[in-house]
């Protein structure tokens, strides 16, 4: 048998057929690709579905449930973790609860985002709302809460839980709040912590200055300063070393989100409009470019973890959260120096600096916990159930009192347990710490002075993007680049490029319905992708050439 060969410019009844039939199937491939990436590779929010609870636990049934949770290496905090889970299995004997712990919140964020288009996310994560954002672009991704909330039987406080869970109205309001957006509560929060200012009092004091109650941008910025000057043999005269950086940020975005607050200048709307590239952001880069130029300021990503230098006598102002507070002072229970390095000082603790110090405002920040949809109803109520005991006081108070955290209900606050551990600042220099538990009075005190950044799909970015600004900045002016007109033009084009949070107000199309981009996915969505174009692509060319086989048999 004679085989006829064929070629993309036949001619005649057949060929045509043959070509248009050809055309069919290789547009439908293309088709079913296209449509591929733009629901996994797409940012956009999508519709979220209530949860619909059953109205009993199956206690019959044995459900397994990942846990993602994050510490720093503290061993305490992994054993609470890991007493937290033996506790709640031993109520719940059907569940099993699977630990799984992380040195970072970013990777925690990059593995669910990558988990979600494979279908297999953790059933509850330590998180934070900017990251949930993003996950609820996969389609009933991560579960409301409001419904739980509100059950009788398993919601806050439900009657058929077999341990003691707090109401809705326990949770402290402004924790709770951060929890919320997009018409929904998509967490409950796990810890709250805000940032300090460890100040070294006894420099403040040897420069012939005296702690204000409140701190002000003004009084930080004229006491470092101050300190900069020198010995003839190039030593500063403060602390007779060759090294000194007076002012010392770890967190910059939070540095940037504060001072725009305090001003009560633009970051962003809660509809997710992008207002951070304004003249306030620009005049707060220029004053602090003028301490850069100086060598009164710098940040921890630029110089390093500004307790190393507290505790060295190399910085009298160290900002950083009050979860923290276990690595500040002479006395610190954890130390990332060698003892011969330490040098002995008062630590203050006290708020970050403010503009009006009668209206102060602190960020509001620390992990929640998300819990993730999945098929089976009762297994994502097992879920839910761990992650409420997570709320009660007992694991509340234990994970505390390991840093400066608080307590993220009035329960817990409110216990005798938390009450006499407040009581005991000074004890030892571990638990009861008492920079520690000054820094958990801080925000105890100040809970009401306290704000949280809107969330939105792009919100984690326009974080990044605040603290990239100083960042920048201080590189700059370290490498004595000019900084006038055109750069802070060209620096504000290149981290809303970077960031892309150049595509409008927020990434939000006329219909309201999110399309922002919140960046580069992480590299294994991006292989898990190119895996899938490849597979479709295969497929295409597996059906052309069947059908150009078959049709060389005619």
């Amino acid at each position: 048998m004679s085989r006829t060969r064929y070629d993309c410019t036949g001619s005649g009844a057949g060929a045509g057929r043959f070509a248009k039939r050809n055309r069919r199937l290789v547009s439908c491939a293309l088709f079913v690709l296209v449509m591929l990436f733009s629901l996994t590779g797409c940012h956009g929010k999508r519709e979220q579905r209530t949860f619909e609870i059953p109205e009993t636990f199956d206690e019959a049934g044995k459900y397994e449930i990942t846990f993602w949770a994050k510490n720093d290496t503290n061993k305490t905090q992994t054993a609470i973790y890991k007493k937290a889970i033996s506790d709640f299995e031993k109520l719940y004997p059907n569940v099993t609860v699977n630990l799984r712990l992380y040195t970072d919140y970013g990777k925690i964020y990059n593995d669910v985002i990558t988990n979600i288009a494979t279908d297999t996310t953790p059933n509850v994560c330590i998180t934070y709302p900017d990251h949930i954002a993003t996950y609820l672009t996969g389609q009933d991704s991560v579960v409301p809460l409001d419904g739980l909330f509100a059950d009788e039987k398993y919601g806050l406080g439900g009657s058929e839980l077999k341990f003691d869970s707090p109401a809705q109205e326990e949770i402290i309001p402004q924790f709770l709040e951060e929890c919320a957006f997009d018409g929904s509560h998509y967490a409950i929060p796990y810890m709250r912590s805000t940032e300090a200012c460890y100040v070294n009092k006894t420099f403040v004091e040897q420069l012939g200055y005296t702690l204000p109650e409140t701190l002000t941008w003004d009084f930080v910025w004229e006491v470092s300063e101050a300190a900069m000057e020198k010995n003839a043999d190039g030593t500063f005269k403060l602390n007779g070393q060759n090294v000194l950086i007076p002012f010392i940020y770890k967190s910059t975005d939070n540095m940037m989100i504060q001072m725009l607050r305090q001003k009560d200048a633009g970051y962003s709307t809660d509809a997710g409009e992008i207002q951070i590239f304004n003249d306030t952001t620009r005049e707060l880069l220029e004053t602090i470019a003028e301490h850069v130029k100086s060598g009164a300021f710098s940040t921890f990503k630029i110089s390093g973890y500004p307790a190393n230098f507290l505790n060295a006598g190399q910085c009298i102002f160290a900002i950083d959260s009050t979860a923290g507070a276990t690595w500040m002072g002479t006395h610190a229970p954890l130390l990332d120096i060698s003892e011969d390095k330490l040098v002995e000082f008062e630590t203050a603790v006290m708020e970050v600096p403010q503009f009006d110090p009668e209206q102060p405002q602190m960020i509001s920040q620390g992990p929640s916990v998300c819990v993730f949809n999945k098929a089976d109803k009762q297994e994502v109520l097992a879920s839910w159930l761990f992650a409420q005991y997570l709320l009660t006081d007992d694991v509340q108070i234990a994970y505390s009192q390991t840093e400066g955290y608080v307590p993220v209900t009035s329960k817990a606050q409110k216990s005798e347990a938390y009450q006499d551990y407040l009581q005991r600042e000074g004890e030892d220099n571990a638990t009861y710490y008492d920079v520690k538990l000054q820094a958990a009075k801080l925000l105890l005190a100040h809970t009401d002075d306290t704000f949280v950044t809107p969330v939105f799909n792009g919100s984690a970015s326009l974080r990044d993007a605040a603290g990239q600004l100083i960042e920048t900045t201080t590189k700059s002016v370290r490498r004595k680049q000019t900084v006038d007109d055109a750069y802070f033009k060209k620096l504000y084009e290149d981290t809303a490029s970077l960031y892309h949070l150049d595509q409008g107000s927020a990434q939000m199309d006329p219909s309201g319905e999110g399309t922002g981009d919140l960046g580069p996915l992480p590299l294994t969505s991006k292989l898990l992708l190119a895996a899938l174009a490849a597979a479709w692509v295969l497929i295409a060319g597996y059906v052309l050439c069947s059908e150009l086989r078959k049709k060389s048999r005619e």
